[in-house]
Protein backbone atom coordinates (compact mmCIF):
# COMPACT_ATOMS: atom_id res chain seq x y z
CA UNK A 1 0.00 0.00 0.00
CA UNK A 2 1.48 3.56 -0.98
CA UNK A 3 1.99 5.86 1.87
CA UNK A 4 -0.62 8.65 2.70
CA UNK A 5 1.41 11.08 0.80
CA UNK A 6 1.46 9.34 -2.41
CA UNK A 7 -2.30 9.67 -2.06
CA UNK A 8 -2.33 13.32 -0.85
CA UNK A 9 -0.35 14.25 -4.18
CA UNK A 10 -2.88 11.75 -6.17
CA UNK A 11 -5.73 13.87 -5.10
CA UNK A 12 -3.86 17.22 -6.03
CA UNK A 13 -2.83 15.73 -9.37
CA UNK A 14 -6.47 14.32 -10.32
CA UNK A 15 -7.82 17.85 -9.59
CA UNK A 16 -5.60 19.68 -11.44
CA UNK A 17 -6.97 17.19 -13.88
CA UNK A 18 -9.11 20.16 -14.74
CA UNK A 19 -6.95 22.22 -17.44
CA UNK A 20 -7.11 18.74 -19.72
CA UNK A 21 -10.74 18.49 -19.69
CA UNK A 22 -10.75 22.23 -20.83
CA UNK A 23 -8.30 21.62 -23.13
CA UNK A 24 -11.17 18.95 -24.41
CA UNK A 25 -13.79 21.58 -23.87
CA UNK A 26 -12.31 23.97 -26.26
CA UNK A 27 -11.83 21.14 -28.90
CA UNK A 28 -15.63 20.47 -29.35
CA UNK A 29 -17.26 23.24 -31.70
CA UNK A 30 -19.88 25.69 -30.12
CA UNK A 31 -23.01 24.29 -31.64
CA UNK A 32 -21.78 20.79 -29.82
CA UNK A 33 -20.94 21.73 -26.05
CA UNK A 34 -20.09 18.14 -23.69
CA UNK A 35 -23.22 17.15 -22.66
CA UNK A 36 -24.37 17.01 -26.47
CA UNK A 37 -21.46 14.97 -26.94
CA UNK A 38 -21.64 12.44 -24.16
CA UNK A 39 -25.32 11.82 -25.32
CA UNK A 40 -24.26 11.38 -29.09
CA UNK A 41 -21.14 9.14 -27.86
CA UNK A 42 -23.67 7.10 -25.05
CA UNK A 43 -25.74 6.14 -28.26
CA UNK A 44 -23.31 5.02 -30.28
CA UNK A 45 -21.26 2.85 -27.72
CA UNK A 46 -24.47 1.47 -26.26
CA UNK A 47 -26.91 1.58 -29.08
CA UNK A 48 -30.78 2.55 -28.68
CA UNK A 49 -32.44 3.97 -25.64
CA UNK A 50 -34.83 5.37 -23.84
CA UNK A 51 -34.37 8.66 -22.42
CA UNK A 52 -34.50 7.06 -18.98
CA UNK A 53 -31.56 4.91 -19.63
CA UNK A 54 -29.55 7.71 -21.04
CA UNK A 55 -29.82 10.03 -17.64
CA UNK A 56 -28.80 6.49 -16.15
CA UNK A 57 -25.71 6.57 -18.26
CA UNK A 58 -25.17 10.21 -18.18
CA UNK A 59 -25.34 10.11 -14.13
CA UNK A 60 -27.30 13.17 -14.23
CA UNK A 61 -31.02 14.35 -13.75
CA UNK A 62 -33.73 13.92 -16.46
CA UNK A 63 -34.32 17.58 -16.52
CA UNK A 64 -30.87 18.07 -18.03
CA UNK A 65 -30.55 14.85 -20.00
CA UNK A 66 -33.73 16.08 -21.65
CA UNK A 67 -32.04 19.39 -22.57
CA UNK A 68 -29.10 17.67 -24.00
CA UNK A 69 -31.55 15.15 -25.86
CA UNK A 70 -33.60 18.39 -27.13
CA UNK A 71 -30.27 20.15 -28.32
CA UNK A 72 -29.25 17.09 -30.42
CA UNK A 73 -32.36 16.33 -31.85
CA UNK A 74 -33.10 19.51 -32.83
CA UNK A 75 -29.76 19.62 -35.11
CA UNK A 76 -31.22 16.44 -36.57
CA UNK A 77 -28.78 14.51 -34.90
CA UNK A 78 -30.90 11.94 -33.08
CA UNK A 79 -33.95 10.75 -33.30
CA UNK A 80 -37.15 9.91 -31.35
CA UNK A 81 -39.47 7.59 -32.11
CA UNK A 82 -42.47 6.05 -30.19
CA UNK A 83 -41.28 2.97 -27.98
CA UNK A 84 -43.46 0.00 -29.71
CA UNK A 85 -43.41 -1.33 -26.02
CA UNK A 86 -44.86 1.51 -24.21
CA UNK A 87 -45.94 4.28 -26.75
CA UNK A 88 -45.54 7.16 -23.31
CA UNK A 89 -41.90 6.64 -24.13
CA UNK A 90 -39.69 7.18 -26.97
CA UNK A 91 -36.60 5.80 -28.18
CA UNK A 92 -33.65 7.58 -29.05
CA UNK A 93 -31.33 6.82 -31.86
CA UNK A 94 -28.10 8.52 -33.76
CA UNK A 95 -28.96 9.54 -36.84
CA UNK A 96 -25.76 9.22 -40.21
CA UNK A 97 -25.64 13.29 -39.23
CA UNK A 98 -25.20 12.15 -35.39
CA UNK A 99 -22.62 9.71 -36.33
CA UNK A 100 -20.63 12.14 -38.65
CA UNK A 101 -20.66 15.27 -35.87
CA UNK A 102 -19.24 12.44 -33.33
CA UNK A 103 -16.65 11.69 -35.80
CA UNK A 104 -15.59 14.58 -35.99
CA UNK A 105 -15.51 14.89 -32.22
CA UNK A 106 -13.27 11.66 -32.04
CA UNK A 107 -10.84 13.17 -34.54
CA UNK A 108 -10.63 17.03 -33.28
CA UNK A 109 -9.85 15.00 -29.74
CA UNK A 110 -7.28 12.45 -30.67
CA UNK A 111 -5.62 15.67 -32.84
CA UNK A 112 -5.85 17.16 -29.42
CA UNK A 113 -3.77 14.28 -27.74
CA UNK A 114 -1.53 14.20 -30.58
CA UNK A 115 -0.47 17.67 -30.37
CA UNK A 116 -0.26 18.21 -26.35
CA UNK A 117 1.50 14.94 -25.87
CA UNK A 118 3.56 15.06 -28.83
CA UNK A 119 6.70 14.17 -26.41
CA UNK A 120 4.96 10.91 -25.17
CA UNK A 121 6.21 7.70 -26.44
CA UNK A 122 4.17 5.09 -27.56
CA UNK A 123 4.85 3.35 -24.35
CA UNK A 124 4.01 5.94 -22.25
CA UNK A 125 0.89 6.82 -23.54
CA UNK A 126 -0.19 3.36 -23.27
CA UNK A 127 1.05 3.38 -19.76
CA UNK A 128 -1.22 6.36 -19.07
CA UNK A 129 -4.10 5.08 -20.56
CA UNK A 130 -3.87 1.11 -18.34
CA UNK A 131 -3.37 2.83 -15.41
CA UNK A 132 -5.93 5.48 -15.97
CA UNK A 133 -7.75 2.26 -16.79
CA UNK A 134 -6.95 0.77 -13.49
CA UNK A 135 -8.02 3.29 -11.65
CA UNK A 136 -11.34 3.70 -12.79
CA UNK A 137 -11.42 -0.29 -12.84
CA UNK A 138 -10.27 0.32 -8.94
CA UNK A 139 -13.25 2.93 -8.25
CA UNK A 140 -16.17 0.96 -10.40
CA UNK A 141 -15.27 -2.36 -8.63
CA UNK A 142 -15.81 -1.29 -5.07
CA UNK A 143 -18.91 -1.61 -3.36
CA UNK A 144 -21.32 -4.27 -2.76
CA UNK A 145 -20.70 -7.77 -4.80
CA UNK A 146 -17.63 -5.59 -6.11
CA UNK A 147 -14.16 -6.86 -6.70
CA UNK A 148 -11.86 -6.76 -3.75
CA UNK A 149 -8.73 -4.75 -3.67
CA UNK A 150 -6.13 -6.03 -5.57
CA UNK A 151 -8.16 -8.57 -6.86
CA UNK A 152 -9.63 -7.14 -10.43
CA UNK A 153 -10.99 -10.00 -12.12
CA UNK A 154 -12.86 -8.67 -14.43
CA UNK A 155 -15.94 -10.00 -13.58
CA UNK A 156 -17.30 -7.02 -12.32
CA UNK A 157 -17.76 -5.85 -16.22
CA UNK A 158 -19.87 -9.16 -17.29
CA UNK A 159 -22.69 -7.38 -14.55
CA UNK A 160 -25.40 -6.59 -16.48
CA UNK A 161 -25.90 -2.83 -18.01
CA UNK A 162 -26.80 -0.72 -15.80
CA UNK A 163 -25.54 -2.10 -12.94
CA UNK A 164 -23.70 0.41 -10.67
CA UNK A 165 -20.32 -1.71 -11.05
CA UNK A 166 -20.56 -1.37 -14.68
CA UNK A 167 -17.12 0.50 -15.81
CA UNK A 168 -18.32 1.52 -19.18
CA UNK A 169 -21.70 2.89 -18.58
CA UNK A 170 -21.27 6.57 -17.06
CA UNK A 171 -19.48 9.28 -18.83
CA UNK A 172 -18.84 12.40 -17.94
CA UNK A 173 -16.44 12.94 -21.39
CA UNK A 174 -17.24 13.90 -24.44
CA UNK A 175 -16.19 10.53 -26.82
Amino acid sequence: MAARSQYEELARQLSAVGAVKRGLARTLPAECPAGSAAVLALLMRHGEMRISRLAELLDVDMSVTSRHVAHVAERGWIERSPDPADKRSRILRLTPEGRDVLSDLNRRTTEMFAHNLSDWSDDEVGQLNTLLARLRDSFVCRGPGGCAPGKHSGDCRSRPVGSDHDNDVHTRTPV
